[in-house]
Formats: C-alpha cells, sequence, structure tokens
C-alpha cells in the first residue's frame, strides 16, 4: 500500500512540475532554449501518440517513466533559479490556475499532428 501512496504523490508533483513549467515558458526571462525544451515537454506530455505504445507490456509504460521525467528534470535545470521559485510559488498558491491552459496547448498539439499527417500523405501520394 505504501508504494501506490508513494507513486501517488509523484503523479501530483509530477503534474504541478508540468505547471510550473507553463508558468516558466510564459515568462521572459526564461532562455530561448529551455522555452524550445518545455515546449517538446508539453508537447510530449499532451500528445495522444507515445514513442513506445502503451499496449506493448512493460516498454509501453516504461517510456512514460523514464522520458517524462526526464525531459522535466531537463527542462527544469534550464529554467533559473528566480524563474523558478517564482512560478513554484504561484503554482502552490494557485494549483488550479492553468488547468484550461491545457486545452490551448492540445489543440495546438493537435493541430501540429493533423498538419504533419496531411504533408505525409501528400509526400506518399505524389
Amino acid at each position: 500500500m505504501a508504494l501506490l501512496s508513494n507513486l501517488k504523490h509523484r503523479a501530483k508533483k509530477l503534474k504541478s512540475e508540468a505547471q510550473v513549467l507553463l508558468l516558466a515558458y510564459k515568462d521572459r526571462r526564461t532562455p530561448l532554449i529551455a522555452k524550445i525544451l518545455i515546449g517538446i515537454t508539453v508537447g510530449y506530455l499532451l500528445c495522444p501518440i507515445d514513442l513506445i505504445p502503451d499496449f506493448i507490456p512493460v516498454l509501453g509504460i516504461l517510456d512514460d517513466l523514464i522520458i517524462v521525467p526526464a525531459l522535466i528534470a531537463w527542462s527544469i535545470k534550464l529554467i533559473p533559479q528566480t524563474v523558478l521559485t517564482e512560478v513554484r510559488e504561484i503554482v502552490r498558491l494557485n494549483p488550479q490556475k492553468l488547468k484550461k491552459t491545457n486545452w490551448v496547448f492540445a489543440g495546438f498539439i493537435v493541430m501540429v499532428w493533423i498538419v504533419a499527417l496531411y504533408f505525409s500523405y501528400v509526400i506518399l501520394i505524389e
């Protein structure tokens, strides 16, 4: 039972760190390279298509357990400490602030996939 509560705690922390990344992305003091990596991280989190599909017994879940935390950790290392401290405080005080924003990012990712599929289709047909 302790393992389950530990996993729930880590999942909650991971969710708040994703919100931290979204706020840090909007901050002017965040460097461009960090913004690019945050975009990739958030895109991967919101993308319905995994690098390794979840139906593959062990590798599908291992993909999410390794790649997502690694991307989040790498993104956080590139954010200046002052920005990170400020956005973590904002998320701590108001954890529901970015709930509506997720739909905007999800819509953006879906549009990117639609455009990519369209161009793939056009290239393969011609």
